[in-house]
């Protein structure tokens, strides 16, 4: 795929519509440097994007990815099949982001709470004190997983959590009690490591004993990630 000659194609496309750049970018609701972009090939456009640019200039997205008309259009049932693929690319991207999105918020929330602690002086107090710390360590694990989000690993990570689902699919069709087992399993460990985490840091608030703190949070941490693989039947 040669990124100068997609961009090259679209700016084709754009000039015998006798659209400038600026025009393009407000009907594609983008900025006009992404257009820019696009057209000097430093970047390539979203897929979702470019099957809309499809549809706009009335040719197939498989011209668009070669960079050149061809005489023979592609079949309609290859181009629904590339539509479909862009809607699903769509939601897997906006759920990522929105996942993204509630860490980041949670970020904040941390950061403030850390802000609030210690401009008041409030970390000379124990309990304060390692509130302070875990926010930190909170600020600290969303930057580590964004930076994962972002990185070459996370395809690596997605490839490996849908090799488990497809083993569980699997496991759940063949050996159904096996599967039903293992789910009660992970349930009952689920809602044990909450009880015990919030026991531990009820009595860390009321007995103001702050070394329960830790576990506390160690515990609910435990049974959040059991939660998500059951969400995500990822187990």
């Amino acid at each position: 795929m040669n990124q100068n000659k997609i961009g090259q194609f679209i700016k084709q496309l754009r000039k015998e519509k006798g659209l400038t750049q600026e025009q393009l970018s407000e009907i594609l609701g983008v900025t006009n440097r992404s257009v820019s972009r696009w057209e000097n090939g430093v970047n390539m456009p979203d897929f979702d994007l470019i099957v809309e640019m499809a549809n706009y200039f009335d040719v197939s997205i498989d011209e668009i990815l070669d960079g050149e008309k061809k005489e023979s259009k592609a079949d309609e049932k290859e181009n629904e099949a590339l539509i479909k693929v862009s809607d699903y690319n769509s939601i897997e991207k906006n759920k990522i982001t929105k996942r993204i999105h509630i860490l980041f918020i949670a970020s904040l929330i941390a950061f403030l709470i850390y802000g609030i602690i210690d401009f008041s002086g409030l970390e000379d107090t124990a309990v304060y004190r390692d509130i302070a710390s875990y926010s930190m360590g909170l600020i600290f694990g969303v930057l580590l997983v964004g930076t994962l989000y972002t990185s070459k690993y996370f395809s690596k990570i997605k490839a490996f959590k849908q090799r488990i689902r497809k083993r569980n699919t699997l496991q759940k069709t063949d050996n159904p009690e096996i599967y039903k087992r293992r789910k009660n399993i992970l349930i009952i460990s689920c809602l044990a490591l909450f009880c015990i985490g919030s026991l531990f840091i009820a009595v860390a608030l009321l007995t103001k004993h702050n070394t329960a703190f830790s576990p506390g949070i160690c515990f609910l941490a435990f049974s959040i990630s059991i939660w998500i693989q059951l969400k995500e039947k990822c187990f």
